[in-house]
């Protein structure tokens, strides 16, 4: 009855169903390091922007790359904006993917080093992007702002080319040592996004938290790989038992009858 398992097509469907099987099993585990990965992403994340403000330069200085545990973390500083020459990044959007620029502005510390603040977004001003837009103005004086502490840019994490032959006062990414040439000055290594003083008229609008990443689909994702897994094999033994079956129906009359009258002929 199972001679057909043996045919070239249950042979293929046999091995491709045991092939499936440690495959799935291992995308479920992928999808599960993946949830593990976003789910200390997001708590590392909920602990840096928990803790307790602390003085900017006590975590960065001129040269200093911004680590994982430094990203997002709450800094002060006390100083003026610099706006003679602050600078726009391009092709950022905001919450509703409206696409305009960032506003980086150096804030000039008490003893001459500078901080690049990121003071949030404003539309374009024109399709083409080219001409410098009107920038609103920040606090003039003294003044203390509060803001999170941000790993200088690059284009392996953003996706985003460090393009040349730029407009005048603008650029494509972030950097605290192309900064520093440009300004010529002692700049802290990464950048802050700024989050008081608020602006006035809430222009220009200021970057929101960052958001949770969706850690719970990836074990959603995991649990349902692993169920396609335990199913293949329940699958393939109900369609040999169908085939099984259909076989057994299609069995020619004579031969049922033959097999049930074991008497040879002429008895």
């Amino acid at each position: 009855m199972y001679r057909f398992l043996l045919s070239r097509q249950w042979i293929l469907l046999t091995l491709l169903s045991v092939a499936l099987i440690p495959t799935m099993i291992e995308l479920g585990f992928w999808q599960m390091h993946r949830y593990e990965e976003r789910t200390a992403r997001n708590d590392l994340v909920a602990d840096a922007l928990g803790a307790p403000p602390v003085p900017v330069e006590q975590l960065t200085s001129p040269g200093h790359t911004i680590t994982r545990d430094e990203r997002y973390r709450t800094v002060t500083a006390s100083g003026h904006f610099d706006t003679e020459r602050q600078v726009v990044v391009r092709r950022r959007v905001n919450a509703d993917e409206e696409v305009g620029f960032h506003i980086l502005t150096p804030f000039v510390l008490a003893d001459g080093k500078v901080m690049l603040v990121n003071r949030g977004w404003i539309p374009a001003d024109g399709p083409s992007q080219t001409a410098f837009p009107e920038v609103p103005a920040p606090p003039s004086g003294e003044v203390t702002v509060t803001g999170r502490l941000m790993p200088d840019e690059t284009t392996e994490a953003s996706g985003i080319k460090d393009l040349e032959g730029l407009p005048d006062r603008q650029i494509m990414l972030i950097s605290s040592a192309q900064e520093a040439d440009r300004l010529g000055a002692r700049v802290l290594g990464g950048y802050v996004v700024l989050t008081t003083p608020e602006p006035k008229g809430d222009t220009p609008q200021l970057i929101g938290k960052p958001g949770n990443e969706n850690a719970a689909l990836n074990y959603a994702y995991a649990i349902q790989w692993w169920l396609f897994a335990a199913a293949v094999p329940v699958g393939w033994v109900i369609l040999v038992r169908r085939e099984a079956r259909d076989k057994r129906d299609r069995k020619d009359p004579a031969d049922v009858e033959q097999s049930e009258d074991p008497e040879p002929a002429g008895v």
